[in-house]
């Protein structure tokens, strides 16, 4: 890939209102640059997506679930590179200057490393695993800002239907064609999940869900659990 690709930043949201504004002002300079923010809303009754309109090149309304929000504005999309962001999770400055640099070593695809912010003094821990285990596998996480060739997704048809692991799901088949760019910038995620449910729990909750799901446990029985 040659000259710099054009991003669609396909930003998933439901009842987001507390924070979407920020996450998207963030977001302002990519969009000065010409790259294009698509807010899938999921069904908001906080009024998320009004919130969010002023804020994005497109609000596009979708069936709820994160997979078929995504696939919904990867759907959209006009630019030639995909980066799905969680509604709670920023970019780096300059994010688009390092994943240009990362396409034209040869990345079709590949993830940010993540700064968890939170509370908890084991979140530092946490995420520098996260990172050292993605590097070791292949294998990301939506919190870590996965970036994709639009082509080559629509060429695998997208994400999964899937409640929960849609991530690593298509990170499977996404590593058949190629080894993802690990990039060292950080995304900064929000922790409040590990600060609601305390960071050990939380990781045991983590790991004990991945691992059913490599043993066949279908998504739709992890899902409850992780509610």
């Amino acid at each position: 890939m040659g000259a710099a690709p054009r991003l669609s930043i396909v930003l998933p949201a439901l009842n987001e209102a507390a924070g979407i504004s920020a996450t998207l002002q963030a977001l302002a300079p990519l969009r000065a640059a010409g790259h294009e923010v698509i807010v899938v809303d999921g069904g908001s009754s906080d009024g998320t997506a009004a919130l969010a309109a002023p804020l994005a090149s497109r609000v596009v309304a979708s069936e709820r679930g994160r997979a078929r929000q995504m696939n919904a504005g990867a759907a959209v999309a006009t630019g030639e590179l995909l980066l799905f962001l969680h509604a709670d999770t920023r970019l780096p400055p300059g994010a688009d200057a390092v994943v240009t640099t990362a396409l034209q070593r040869g990345a079709r695809w590949g993830r940010f490393d993540v700064h968890i912010e939170g509370r908890s003094r084991w979140l530092p821990v946490v995420a520098r695993l996260m990172n050292w285990r993605s590097r070791l596998t292949g294998i990301a996480t939506g919190d870590q800002a996965l970036f994709i060739e639009t082509a080559l997704f629509r060429e695998l048809g997208g994400y999964a239907p899937l409640p929960l692991m849609e991530d690593i799901e298509l990170c499977k088949r996404l590593r058949r064609v190629s080894r993802p760019a690990c990039l060292h910038a950080r995304v900064t995620t929000s922790g409040r999940r590990w600060d609601t449910r305390g960071a050990w729990p939380t990781i045991w909750l983590m790991w004990t869900l991945r691992w059913r799901y490599w043993r066949g446990t279908p998504a739709e029985e992890l899902a409850r659990a992780y509610r």
